[in-house]
């Protein structure tokens, strides 16, 4: 059975759309700039939800470049001060904005009632490493000071991202270790991109899905490293020591080029004394639940994940 004949048959339907809007998948486009605006056109073509009682800001933070977007959810029947969590978009570290999951945010934040601080950070092949994990260092430290302000309690903040986002987390989660910066209370890098080398099983399977397949993937990190070795920061599964992080919880499709690297660091987290939760979907892309929030297997996932920051957050259920 080939990798599209697995694909979960609700979840297929959006990706079918994309290929139709963007002949040869995301990656088909060679330009980034045209495959930017490709993708966030076909992104803000899909119908938005209403979510009336949350209050979005707009603010900005001290990057080691300059300013830096940050974008703030808050419910308003929310408790304060509350658990509070950061999040770090997608996008391979070539795309991405605020907007990238805007939706997904503004649901979260609704759904969990906590505060919830979405970071931007420099993309490449303009700002190649290290300019995005140290960007995303600077914005996790300065919600940490501002958490009050923000209506978060300052011991319990945790810090998520997806696909490019969720390589980051676990590179910022590492800074902060090392550099003995503020404290996080839980980790969610979801389908986290985090190896250079793409010498796993899935990172050679998964080449003609449309959503991050094997050759972008390798295009993106060449932009992101420009050049340069990677170290235990651009790619966090070349990192020897992964002891005294936060509880981590971490999932991934099991048609996702990501999902052997992700196996690996989860089972490397477990073994170093790390608390960590890790599921495997099947049937699901990268970023299948997503492109497809209706599927039932989407609904499924993104309820194990609020399952989860309920436990790791101490929320009530």
């Amino acid at each position: 059975m080939s990798l599209w004949d697995r694909i979960d048959a609700e979840s297929k339907e959006p990706l079918e759309g994309l290929w139709t809007a963007l002949p040869g998948g995301l990656n088909g486009i060679a330009d980034i700039v045209a495959r930017r605006q490709a993708m966030s056109a076909f992104r803000n073509a899909a119908p938005k939800a209403e979510f009336p009682q949350l209050h979005v800001s707009e603010h900005t933070y001290p990057g080691p470049g300059g300013e830096l977007s940050l974008r703030l959810y808050q419910p308003q029947s929310a408790k304060t001060p509350s658990p509070g969590l950061i999040y770090i978009h997608g996008g391979g570290m070539v795309m991405g904005d605020l907007d990238t999951q805007d939706e997904n945010l503004r649901e979260m934040a609704t759904e969990l009632q906590i505060p919830i601080a979405s970071i931007d950070y420099r993309k490449a092949p303009e700002h190649p490493y290290p300019a995005a994990p140290e960007d995303c260092y600077a914005g996790v430290c300065w919600v940490f000071e501002n958490a009050a302000a923000m209506g978060m309690e300052r011991d319990n903040i945790g810090l998520m991202g997806a696909s490019a986002g969720g390589g980051l987390a676990l590179a910022a989660a590492l800074m902060l270790r090392d550099r003995q910066g503020p404290t996080l209370n839980y980790l969610l890098p979801i389908y986290p991109m985090i190896d250079d080398r793409h010498h796993t099983n899935s990172s050679t399977e998964v080449v003609d899905i449309g959503i991050w397949d094997r050759e972008g993937s390798i295009e993106a990190w060449q932009w992101y490293l420009g050049g340069n070795e990677a170290d235990a920061y651009a790619a966090p599964s070349r990192a020897e020591d992964l002891a005294n992080l936060p509880p981590t919880y971490i999932d991934v499709g099991d048609l996702d080029l990501f999902r052997d690297e992700d196996i690996l660091i989860a089972q490397r987290l477990s073994a170093a004394g790390v608390p960590v939760e890790f599921h495997l979907w099947p049937g699901a892309y990268h970023a299948s639940e997503m492109f497809a929030p209706g599927a039932a297997l989407s609904k499924r996932i993104w309820a194990t994940r609020y399952t989860a920051i309920r436990r790791l957050a101490g929320l009530a259920s």
